[in-house]
Formats: C-alpha cells, sequence, structure tokens
C-alpha cells in the first residue's frame, strides 16, 4: 500500500484528517474491530491508540495488547483505504492525540449506558483542546453486549468466547487464564 503523505495545503484547510481511536483493548474484540473499520471510512489515517491504563488491571501487557491490535488490523488495513497504525500510548489522550497531529477521536458506544461517560469524557478533552473533535459510532447490532470485561470474565469461568473475539486472541485469552 503507498502511504499517502500530508502536503501544508492539507495541513492548513483540514483536509487529511488523522483519527485516533483509543482503548485498552484487553483484549481486542469482534466490536473493536468492527469499529475499526467504519473508523476508517472517515479518516486519512487511523491510529488505534493502545492506552496502558494499569488502573483496569489488564490481563495482558501493553506489549502483548499492541501485537494483538497489530496482528488483527493487519487485514482491515489491506482492505481499507486509509493507513492503519497501532501506537501504545502512557500519556493523557488528549497530549497524544495533539502529539499525532490527529483532530478527531473516535470512540465507540455499545448501549446508552455508553453514553454519559462518553459524554463526560468528550467535554473533558474539549475543554484541554476545542480544536480536537470526539466523534461517536454505535457498535453494530451484532456487537452491542460485546465487552472486554465481559469475554475475559467469560473465560476465566472456561466459557466459549469464540464468537466474540477474533481466533489468534481467543487462543491467547484461553492460555493465559490456563497458566492461572
Amino acid at each position: 500500500m503507498v502511504k499517502k503523505t500530508q502536503t501544508s495545503a492539507e495541513k492548513k484547510t483540514g483536509r487529511y484528517r488523522i483519527g485516533v481511536y483509543p482503548g485498552t483493548f484487553d483484549p481486542m474484540t469482534n466490536g473493536h474491530l468492527d469499529i475499526i473499520g467504519r473508523a476508517a471510512k472517515v479518516v486519512d489515517k487511523l491510529i488505534v491508540g493502545v492506552a496502558v491504563n494499569v488502573g483496569k488491571g489488564p490481563l495482558f501487557s501493553l506489549k502483548e495488547r499492541a501485537d494483538m491490535c497489530e496482528r488483527e488490523v493487519k487485514s482491515l488495513a489491506i482492505t481499507a483505504d486509509v493507513p492503519i497504525v497501532i501506537e501504545p500510548f502512557d500519556t493523557l489522550l488528549m497530549d497524544f492525540v495533539m502529539n499525532l497531529n490527529a483532530s478527531v477521536i473516535i470512540r465507540g458506544l455499545r448501549a446508552v449506558s455508553d453514553f454519559e461517560y462518553e459524554f463526560q469524557m468528550a467535554g473533558m478533552n474539549a475543554r484541554l483542546n476545542s480544536k480536537v473533535e470526539t466523534m461517536f459510532l454505535m457498535a453494530s447490532e451484532r456487537n452491542q453486549f460485546i465487552s472486554s470485561r465481559f469475554v475475559k470474565e467469560i473465560a476465566r469461568l472456561d466459557g466459549d468466547i469464540s464468537s466474540f473475539v477474533p481466533a489468534d486472541v481467543c487462543r491467547r485469552v484461553q492460555k493465559k487464564y490456563k497458566k492461572k
């Protein structure tokens, strides 16, 4: 794939839109992949920001999560008309976004209950930098109920997670819980 370089005219007019889809991705689910694929349709470059987020007590290390994202997004990047890049980060989201010259934060919504939290976060981010917009994408019907938290809980109890995550992610999650 030929990577498009941004011209100075595009920088000035904002026609080259870099979007950031941040998350913990612990683990990456089919819902995440759905949002990534759809987000790639509305930006010129998509950066999937894999957050450290130690407070959530991740099952996988930052490197493992970034590697999983890289592997799973590879096929999407081939079919997408835009570059999709995986970038780990451990800073304030808005600092990460500004360092990348991004103008859009992409957030996925599964249910109305997600909206209140996401709305508050979007408001705080807008206060930090009003030039960056937050775009909400609703999860597709088949993915609305999937969350990484539920996937981990089902796997921990030896349930079948194969319809919620890609095959390699399924294997890795199962392997993690067999070690414990």
